[in-house]
């Protein structure tokens, strides 16, 4: 591998994996190789049950200016997806999603891959001095990371079709009114808040944590039947874990509960 394939910087701060896109001379324009590498990421982030929580975020000045589009253009043509890796998570959540809670701190250029991966996770911190775009139809192809579907989801029809059919650029506060964004912070702050975040939701019981995300995405993806359908049985399995005894005990003593994630 060459500097200019790019790559991804992996820390683990107690529970949570610190995922980092790193190619900044080239402003993070994403490649094939970072993209194998953060679907290795992702993947150790959802089987590690040490691991509870991850956070991506940019190196250097920007989060990415989206694909390198001449790197992909081979696959683009056969109509493959990197993402389609066999057993792994992909990182945009068409495939196997992350069964764990993704926080992403997005800052400065902002653009299609890097609205699909922060889309593709489940809360989004934004920099002040964000750019976002969706310009796919101005290279003559469309978004096929998500966002054609994330849009509408989070920002309803109008919204999608405005920012997706022009290809404008918007910045932060147009991205928290239209559900894209939950938090707008000063630039420089947004990696430090994403990990507060992070660890927020390192206080709740991990097997928890994991049953409201799936809970909401299946949803989602199944309709209100099946999610109410599967409330018993999720609780019943999470009533016979150590963690909910540990719950109970901590209630009753009024103490803050220490969870094992078992």
């Amino acid at each position: 591998m060459s500097d200019n394939d790019g790559t991804i910087s992996v820390e683990v701060r107690d529970h949570i994996l610190i995922m980092g896109i790193d190619r900044p001379a080239k402003y993070n324009g994403f490649t094939p190789e970072m993209m194998e590498h953060l679907i290795e990421a992702y993947t150790r982030l959802d089987t590690d049950d040490d691991l509870w929580v991850g956070v991506l975020f940019g190196h250097g000045e920007h989060f990415t200016a989206g694909l390198d589009l001449p790197r992909w253009t081979s696959g683009m043509s056969t109509g493959s997806r990197r993402e389609d890796s066999a057993g792994h998570v992909d990182p945009t959540a068409l495939g196997r999603a992350c069964a764990k809670p993704i926080v992403s701190a997005v800052h400065g250029i902002t653009f299609t891959i890097g609205i699909e991966l922060m889309l593709g996770g489940d809360i989004v911190v934004a920099a002040d001095d964000c750019r976002f775009s969706q310009l796919e139809p101005k290279r003559g192809i469309h978004a096929t990371g998500g966002a054609t579907i994330r849009f509408v989801e989070r920002g309803g029809w109008g919204n999608a079709m405005y920012h997706l059919l022009t290809s404008d650029e918007f910045g932060s506060e147009e991205a928290r009114r239209v559900g894209l964004v939950q938090e707008v912070v000063p630039a420089g702050t947004e990696l430090d808040r994403a990990l507060e975040l992070a660890s927020i939701i390192c206080e709740g019981a991990p097997l928890a944590v994991q049953a409201t995300k799936a809970s909401s995405k299946r949803f989602v993806h199944e309709g209100f039947d099946a999610a109410v359908a599967a409330f018993g049985p999720t609780q019943t399995k999470l009533m016979a874990s150590d963690d909910a005894r540990e719950g109970v005990s901590s209630f009753v003593e009024r103490r803050s509960a220490v969870f094992k994630g078992r």
